[in-house]
């Protein structure tokens, strides 16, 4: 069970993970081994996933979506197999944890009375000296 807060959990079965050759750390290792993991999480089809929470991070994170609609995080960072699953784990968990939180809307302000007296002083002489620089009788 992957845990992202207390109302998000979804099932480590939603998640396939492959291996393949890592081209990271491992020495004479890496030419045999299959420690690079790759995690595949059908994100539309998810029923663990809140709607909105599929929303921001669909749109936040839409390059790493397949056509066919899967999640794909890769990692090679380790030497084994099984720290780079967890690994694959916490970089999702905290994706999802970023897009688990709802923007807060933003409220409309007014200007100052003071940047807007400065801003009309700015334009007055920005426009005097422009009035300035013609020939008279023009």
């Amino acid at each position: 069970m992957l845990i992202v807060n207390a109302r998000l959990k979804i099932p480590l079965a939603e998640f396939t993970f492959t291996f393949a050759r890592s081209p990271g750390p491992g020495g004479q290792n890496v030419n045999k081994v299959n420690t690079k993991a790759q995690l595949r999480w059908a994100i539309g089809r998810s029923p663990s996933l809140p709607e909105t929470v599929r929303q921001r991070f669909l749109a936040k994170h839409a390059n790493r979506v397949t056509s066919q609609g899967d999640l794909l995080i890769t990692s090679s960072r380790y030497r084994d197999a099984g720290r780079n699953v967890a690994d694959c784990l916490e970089k999702l968990r905290a994706m999802l944890a970023e897009a688990a939180v709802a923007p807060r809307p933003r409220r409309a302000t007014r200007p100052t009375a003071g940047s807007v007296r400065r801003r009309l002083d700015a334009k007055r002489r920005q426009s005097e000296k422009k009035r300035r620089r013609t020939t008279p009788g023009e």
